[in-house]
């Protein structure tokens, strides 16, 4: 058993996108990017959300929850 050459790789490659459809596999691959994009920018962290400014010396930063 070898490996394959490139002609295996192109004739899977067509069975695929008689299987698939181009269309189909192109939202796929955007799809895929969106995902790779919102891992990295979780990993790298969100830079919108910012620390709260530190309250004024003598107050008490609590908050208030309602009585339902």
């Amino acid at each position: 058993m070898g490996s394959f050459s490139i002609w295996h790789w192109l004739i899977v490659l067509v069975i695929v996108m008689l299987v698939f459809g181009t269309k189909k596999l192109g939202n796929m691959g955007s799809d895929i990017g969106k995902a790779v994009k919102g891992f990295k920018d979780g990993v790298k962290g969100n830079d919108e959300e910012k620390p709260a400014p530190p309250a004024a010396p003598g107050t008490i930063d609590v908050d208030a929850k309602e009585k339902k």
